[in-house]
């Protein structure tokens, strides 16, 4: 049977000063329950406010048993921690917040505890709760202060303050607590290592860090001898402020660092949350010698209930912290991109030529591939002889500075999104168009050069198998089955959609590695390392570290697109979701192959045609997965917004109309 809530009546007559420090809790909670209602109207939430302090003012008795369950509340519990540290990581580290949010999104939370930021969390768990704290007015907020937070005078047990802190109270001094830890958090962040040894020379030298306590200290006097409101205090914290900000431009430099040598989520994470700790310190400051405390520390509570739905967010946590890696990854890409699109036909020729001598290598991957098939090893070896397999093939096509189709649109699109930044030019959307002509055409120049050579190369390895009197490089029976599995008929478009979702996630792979490898300057430690210099010689070790600083990113690029081509399905099939992969040039490879053993007479077959569409298929769906996802983070990472995405498809649908061939070859 559903219980009904309480009304107003019971929950002030439940009020028990002596109950256990659980139930006072709970007393607590089921009031603002109370008070938020459905949580759907502010303003009605506001008049049960107002409702509970006309009750209270006919109950003088029960303020009194108030003022008593107050004492006791506060009393036990760390107020402090609420101002100081809510909604920051217990350790200034991304996986030690990462883990801190899974917990709580996971484990639920007891009113059982002392810390007030940990049931803070459950008084106010809603952003309902923000809305209807700003929507207390003044005159409301004025009431609640007189009748629930200042003592009658005949309240017994009540203490005049002492004579040598004759303007501070109790609230003024907590905050004064809370200040001294936000502070010396901030100093321990500037402090630390990684981030002191990436501020800028004039940073380091003005040293805003090491004044920083020194300057709150002089506050604190200030307070409390004289009062938050007195000239020395507002004085001081005028200069606390000046040494906040100057804290907050040397940590800003540490940004600059970061873009030039690689970044790191750890150290932007500890930036964030360094610049956040800068503002808690404003608003407790603000709050402190406010001339309406009630209205500023209502405000401040408010900005804590967001503050923990933000801090509830694993999605908030990681864009946040990895913006900065997003946006070096897309900056880079867009730099490697520019050399896959072309431009004039010498460049198309060019570009039909690497990619023909790419379509000449993975017609031997095809054939390794097979070979493999052959040897019957488990699910897990056998994709991971065929990873290798794949990421062998891709290196050498990298070595040999030629090119595979399905891996441009991943490196191609950033450099798309970077040319969307600036489109108030008068020519900017016709040059943008102009682009797109450019790219589509350099795509399909390379789609052409790779399988317009994995065809043929495929038949004379098939050709020279059998005149050497080999096994063909398919059996019958498996040349059916690959036309089967490749045929339009069936889930090949899905898993066609699915392989350009990993090529875009190497992509991702490689600009995290060559960041990484960045940051840790191993190009350097190649170079000058005592122990590498020894081992291959101080010239041999230079020139490849040179080697490796210019490749890591395509290395880890080809490396990761083949073993996840070759061990995603098998990680899949031990799960039975049964994911397959298509590349277009591979599959184009296999049907080649597959028509080899079964003759002219495959020509006849109705597979045979459904496979060639899959093929026509496949190739669109990887190219444009890939370039989708990768544009979407360019975007976003660059920050390219406001897009007059519809005068851009005008302009593109009227050079298709007008030029249709800019799209296809070169003018």
């Amino acid at each position: 049977m559903k219980q009904h809530p309480p009304d107003l009546p019971q929950i002030l007559d439940a009020l028990n000063p002596h109950a256990s420090l659980v139930q006072r809790h709970l007393w607590l909670i089921s009031l603002l329950q109370w008070v938020r209602g459905h949580g759907d109207d502010a303003q009605a939430a506001v008049a049960r406010v107002r409702l509970m302090l006309d009750a209270v003012q006919l109950r003088p008795e029960w303020r009194l048993q108030w003022q008593l369950w107050w004492r006791n509340f506060i009393g036990a519990v760390d107020a402090t921690a609420l101002l100081a540290d809510h909604g920051f990581a217990p350790h200034n580290a991304f996986m030690s917040e990462l883990g801190n949010r899974l917990r709580k999104k996971l484990l639920p939370r007891t009113p059982e505890t002392t810390d007030l930021a940990e049931l803070f969390e459950l008084l106010l768990p809603s952003p309902f709760d923000a809305e209807w704290l700003r929507a207390l007015d003044s005159d409301t907020l004025q009431r609640l202060e007189t009748l629930l937070f200042t003592p009658p005078e005949a309240e017994e047990g009540h203490r005049p303050a002492a004579p040598d802190l004759p303007t501070v109270s109790g609230g003024q001094r907590l905050l004064l607590d809370a200040l001294t830890y936000s502070v010396g958090q901030v100093s321990a962040t500037g402090f630390a290592s990684e981030i002191r040894q990436r501020m800028s020379e004039q940073a380091q030298q003005e040293r805003p860090f090491h004044e920083l306590p020194a300057h709150f200290e002089r506050l604190r006097q200030a307070v409390l001898a004289e009062g938050p409101q007195s000239g020395a205090a507002l004085a001081a914290a005028e200069v606390l402020r000046q040494q906040l900000d100057a804290c907050r431009r040397a940590a800003q430099t540490v940004y600059t660092h970061l873009e030039e040598h690689g970044i790191s989520v750890g150290i932007v994470f500890r930036l964030r949350q360094l610049r956040e700790r800068v503002r808690r310190i404003r608003e407790l400051m603000h709050c402190l010698q406010s001339q309406h405390p009630a209205e500023d520390t209502t405000r401040l509570l408010a900005r804590l209930v967001l503050v923990s739905q933000e801090g509830r967010s694993l999605r908030a946590l990681i864009a946040t912290s990895s913006q900065l890696t997003a946006a070096k990854v897309a900056e880079r890409s867009a730099e490697s991109g520019e050399h896959y699109i072309t431009r004039n036909a010498t460049e198309y020729r060019e570009m039909l030529r690497k990619a023909a001598g790419g379509g000449l290598v993975l017609s031997f991957t095809t054939w390794a591939k097979f070979s493999i098939y052959a040897l019957g090893l488990s699910a897990f070896w056998s994709g991971f002889a065929s990873g290798i397999n794949y990421a062998l093939s891709f290196v050498i096509v990298m070595l040999l500075h030629w090119t595979v189709a399905t891996k441009q649109p991943a490196v191609t699109a950033p450099a798309m999104a970077a040319k969307l930044k600036d489109m108030n030019g008068p020519d900017a959307v016709d040059n943008f168009v102009d682009e797109v002509a450019h790219l589509l055409r350099s795509q399909i120049a390379a789609i052409l050069g790779n399988l317009g050579l994995v065809i043929p190369a495929v038949l004379l390895i098939c050709g020279a198998l059998h005149l050497a009197g080999l096994n063909p490089m398919v059996d019958e029976a498996h040349a059916r089955h690959t036309l089967h599995d490749l045929s339009l008929l069936g889930p090949t478009a899905f898993f066609a959609a699915f392989t350009g979702v990993l090529l875009f996630a190497s992509s991702i792979i490689a600009g995290w590695v060559e960041n990484w490898f960045v940051l840790h300057r191993l190009d350097s430690a190649l170079t000058y390392n005592p122990r590498f210099t020894r081992l291959l010689g101080p010239v041999r070790a230079r020139r490849w570290g040179q080697w490796l600083r210019g490749n890591i990113s395509g290395l880890a690029a080809n490396i990761s697109l083949g073993l996840m081509l070759g061990l995603v399905p098998a990680f899949a099939g031990f799960f039975g979701l049964g994911l397959e992969v298509r590349h277009v040039t591979l599959s184009t490879g296999q049907v080649s192959a597959a028509a080899a053993t079964l003759g002219l007479e495959a020509l006849l077959s109705a597979d045979f045609w459904w496979a060639v569409a899959g093929l026509l298929a496949i190739g669109p769906l990887n190219l444009a997965v890939s370039f989708y996802l990768a544009f979407r983070l360019a975007l976003k990472a660059q920050n390219v917004s406001g897009v007059e995405r519809q005068r851009i498809r005008r302009a593109i649908w009227a050079r298709w109309r007008e030029a249709p061939g800019s799209f296809f070859w070169p003018r």
